[in-house]
C-alpha cells in the first residue's frame, strides 16, 4: 500500500515511521516546490503532482492549508481522504464555525468581519472581551488579536485591515472571549465503514499561544461530552482518517474552540501513551484497515521542544522519556521536536516532568516548569 502525504512535515515522518511496520509506504508532497520526497530523508524521489498520484493508492494530507488547485486535482482521482471539504474547513474559519454549527455542537459566538462597519456589528453582536482570527492562515498564535475595551478599536483596527487586504478571500472572525478553566482536545479516528474511536481527552497549556505541553487525563463526564460532539462533527463531514477537536472547559461544560482535520500535536502522546498512536491509526483508517485500540497503556504526557536542537543527554538515560526529532533547521520558536513522558500512575508522571524541570532550560520550557512549581508549592 502506498499513500501520498500533501505536505512533507513532521506529522507525514511520523506518519512514516508508523506506517512501516504496517508495511504501508510513505511519500510526501512538498506543495512548495512541488517535489514528491522522502518523508524521513527529505531526498526528492519524484517530481509533479500528476505523477505522484498515479503511484499512490491513497492521497491524506498533513496539514490544512493546501492550495485549492492541488486539492482538486486530488479529488478527482478519487483517492484522497478525508475529503476536501474537511481540509477547507480546517482551513477558512468561516467554513469551520458554519460546520460545527450545522453538526449541532457547541462553540463561541461568532461572527465574520470584512470592513470596517462589520467590526462594529460585531462589537454589538459578540460583545467586548473578544478574540478576533485571521479566517485564513494564522496559527500558533499568529493572525490574532485581543480587543478587550471599545477604546482599543481604532488601534487595531488597521493591522486588521491590513491582513484582510494582503490576499484574497481573507476575512476576520470575530468570537466572543470565553473564561475558560482549562484547554482541552480530544484526538479520535474514524474509518471507511463509520467506526469511530477517540483517544482520552488531553489537558494542553499553551505559552504565547504555542502548545507547550499535553497530558493524557482521565475525565469521564467530559470524555462523554468530547465523544458525543467528535462524532457529530466526524458523521456530517463523512470524515475518513483522524480529526481533533480543541475545546474550551468552562466549569464542566465543553465548547468547540478548533477543529483540526489532520493527526494532531496534542495527540503525539499516543506514540508512547496508547495502544495503537493517532498516526498508525490515520493510516489504519484511510486505508480501508480496521482500527486499533485507543486505550490508555500508561499515564504520559507531551512537551513540545521549540527553537532547541539540542538537550541535556541525561534525558536519554532517564526511565519513561522518550525523545522525537523532526530533523529540522534550528529557527527560533519552531518545533523541532518533543518529549514524550510515561509512568505508570499520575503521581510519578508528576515527580517526572518534575526532574525534566530541573534539567531543561527554563525560558525553552516553561509549562514544565510551572508543574514542578505547583507540585512544591
Amino acid at each position: 500500500m502506498h499513500v501520498l502525504v500533501l505536505g512533507s512535515g513532521q506529522l507525514a515522518r511520523m506518519m512514516s515511521l508508523a506506517g512501516a511496520p504496517l508495511n504501508i509506504e510513505i511519500s510526501a508532497f512538498d506543495v512548495n516546490s512541488k517535489n514528491v520526497v522522502h518523508p524521513l530523508t527529505q531526498a526528492v524521489i519524484g517530481h509533479g503532482l500528476e505523477q505522484a498520484i498515479e503511484k499512490a493508492d491513497v492521497i491524506t494530507a498533513e496539514f490544512e492549508h493546501i492550495p485549492h488547485d492541488v486539492l482538486a486535482v486530488c479529488e478527482r482521482s478519487g483517492k484522497f481522504l478525508p475529503s476536501t471539504d474537511s481540509i477547507k474547513a480546517g482551513g477558512d474559519r468561516r467554513l469551520e464555525k458554519a460546520l460545527l454549527d450545522n453538526a449541532g455542537v457547541r462553540n463561541a459566538k461568532y461572527t465574520v468581519i470584512n470592513t470596517r462597519e462589520d467590526f462594529d456589528t460585531a462589537i454589538a453582536h459578540v460583545g467586548i472581551p473578544m478574540v478576533l482570527k485571521s479566517a485564513l492562515g494564522g496559527y500558533d498564535g499568529k493572525g490574532q488579536w485581543r480587543l478587550k475595551n471599545a477604546e482599543d478599536a481604532e488601534k487595531i483596527w488597521p493591522e486588521m485591515a491590513e491582513c484582510i487586504a494582503a490576499s484574497n478571500n481573507q476575512a476576520i472572525v470575530a468570537e466572543e472571549f470565553v473564561p475558560f478553566d482549562r484547554e482541552v482536545s480530544l484526538v479520535g479516528a474514524r474509518s471507511k465503514n463509520g467506526e469511530v474511536a477517540v483517544y482520552p481527552l488531553a489537558e494542553n497549556v499553551h505559552v504565547n499561544g504555542v502548545l507547550s505541553l499535553s497530558t493524557a487525563i482521565d475525565a469521564p463526564e467530559l470524555q462523554e461530552q468530547a465523544k458525543e460532539m467528535f462524532a457529530a462533527v466526524a458523521n456530517s463531514l463523512d470524515y475518513v482518517g483522524v480529526l481533533a477537536l480543541e475545546f474550551f472547559d468552562v466549569q464542566g461544560t465543553l465548547l468547540v474552540n478548533e477543529i483540526a482535520p489532520r493527526v494532531h500535536n496534542s495527540g503525539h502522546w499516543t506514540q508512547q501513551g496508547a495502544e495503537t498512536c493517532q498516526f498508525e491509526n490515520h493510516l489504519r483508517a484511510v486505508c480501508g484497515m480496521p482500527l486499533g485500540s485507543t486505550n490508555l497503556v500508561r499515564e504520559t504526557s507531551m512537551i513540545n521542544i521549540l527553537g532547541e536542537d539540542s538537550l541535556p543527554e541525561s534525558l536519554l538515560a532517564m526511565e519513561g522519556c522518550h525523545i522525537h526529532w523532526y530533523g529540522k533547521e534550528k529557527r527560533p520558536g519552531r518545533k523541532m521536536g518533543h518529549i514524550n513522558v510515561t509512568a505508570d500512575y499520575h503521581g510519578e508522571l508528576v515527580r517526572k516532568l518534575c526532574e525534566l524541570a530541573e534539567v531543561l532550560d527554563p525560558v525553552a520550557f516553561p509549562a514544565v516548569q510551572e508543574v514542578a512549581k505547583q507540585f512544591k508549592s
